[in-house]
């Protein structure tokens, strides 16, 4: 078994899928994900978009994890690409 790799942007990218992925399933608008976690429509917005480059701090990280109601290791996971 090989340990898989990371960089910081193939992590971020994969956290901000799983941030995506997780307002889907519980089907939040992008402002109500923004209202639970103090951020704003814009940042949630531009963190969902790949084409921006941002990446959240671990502050952020724990308010989305707290906010979908998942444990904060489920950001971490890898999506699979069904889209």
């Amino acid at each position: 078994m090989s340990v898989r790799s990371y960089d910081k942007q193939t992590l971020s990218q994969l956290v901000r899928k799983n941030i995506r992925k997780y307002r889907l399933m519980r089907k939040y608008t992008l402002q109500e994900l923004a209202d639970k976690t103090d951020y704003t429509h814009g940042y949630v917005r531009d963190l969902e978009s790949l084409g921006i480059d941002k990446t959240p701090t671990l502050e952020a990280l724990g308010r989305f994890a707290t906010a979908l109601e998942i444990d904060i290791r489920q950001l971490f996971d890898d999506v699979k690409e069904d889209n």
